[in-house]
């Protein structure tokens, strides 16, 4: 007995939903098992706010909690490379050379960023040149982060830490 057309159709339907259903679990299981291999490999949890093109961050965005995503820092050498925890790229999302990176300004987070970012995080707005970054990260990470900028070799940045970091504001 031949099938109806919408049997068919049905059918078709129910094998491209489960495509992309097995292709949706493979994309999450890849991000989970990048995170625990990054994390395993000495990483940190930070987060990071880029401003848009042309754009510069504002103390206070329009939506203060816009724009933060959630990743794992892991320090190379005199490199800090960033990796966004949603996203499938296997290299660094963004790369910040110790030799270059200025702290602007540090504060706590706005109270609409509170609930976006991790617990008693703080946030350094960095400038690399003319590229900007606020990175938000626990006391912990904070301090660790502050070691390994103060340990840079003399040289245009080589200015002491106490000299080049904002107060607390």
């Amino acid at each position: 007995k031949p099938r109806a057309p919408s049997s068919r159709r049905m059918g078709a339907v129910a094998a491209v939903a489960g495509i992309l259903l097995l292709l949706g679990c493979l994309c999450l299981g890849y991000l989970a098992v990048r995170r625990v291999r990054l994390m395993r490999g000495g990483g940190v949890d930070v987060c990071l706010r880029r401003p848009g093109p042309g754009r510069r961050p504002a103390r206070v965005p329009r939506d203060a909690a816009a724009g933060w995503h959630f990743g794992v820092g892991r320090y190379q050498g005199n490199e800090f490379a960033w990796y966004r925890l949603t996203s499938l790229r296997p290299g660094a999302t963004a790369v910040l050379d110790r030799t270059g990176v200025e702290i602007v300004e540090r504060r706590h987070p706005e109270s609409a960023e509170a609930y976006a970012l991790p617990q008693a995080a703080s946030v350094l707005r960095c400038r690399m040149g003319e590229r900007e970054v606020e990175l938000a990260m626990t006391p912990g990470v904070l301090t660790g982060f502050l070691s390994w900028l103060e340990s840079a070799p003399p040289g245009p940045a080589g200015a002491p830490l106490e000299d080049r970091l904002p107060p607390l504001g």
